[in-house]
């Protein structure tokens, strides 16, 4: 089932937190109304017989052992 992918990177040698834009993860799901491979013509039970939401998103919340890239740029390594 397609979902969106949420990274929340932290920086451990500064401190700040970066949220990463939301990113979709498409799906190769039939059943899937979100996925390309879902047929247009899907027919009137298309509310019973398939998903018609997305999952719920995966979150990643990575450490990285390094200043943040607004620290870099302003010199503080």
């Amino acid at each position: 089932m397609c979902r969106y992918r949420q990274v929340q990177n932290t920086y451990s040698r500064c401190g700040h937190i970066i949220r990463e834009p939301d990113e979709l993860i498409p799906c190769a799901d039939r059943f899937c109304k979100f996925s390309a491979y879902h047929p247009a013509d899907c027919g009137p039970n298309c509310a019973k017989t398939c998903w018609q939401y997305r999952q719920f998103p995966e979150q990643y919340h990575p450490l990285i052992n390094n200043v943040c890239p607004n620290c870099y740029r302003a010199g503080l390594r």
